[in-house]
């Protein structure tokens, strides 16, 4: 019997048209931008004058990357 396993650190990316290397770096980009929008609507909560539309922008820049992702795949 022969049984062939995917690899789990491949089998997403190669699914949406990646490298594993490629993956990572998009991903964690991703992931950067969202924690400093995430600092930044902290900061705003104690400081409403600062970052007044940072955590929306870029929100709205990620969707817009990844909705362009998946029409792609």
């Amino acid at each position: 019997m022969n049984t062939v396993r995917a690899n789990p650190f491949t089998q997403h990316p190669a699914a949406v048209g990646e490298t594993y290397l490629a993956h990572l770096r998009t991903a964690a980009g991703f992931g950067f931008q969202m924690v400093f929008a995430g600092l930044a609507c902290l900061v705003h909560a104690l400081l409403p004058f600062l970052f007044v539309r940072t955590g929306s922008d870029c929100i709205g820049r990620l969707h817009e990357r990844l909705s362009a992702r998946r029409r792609r795949y």
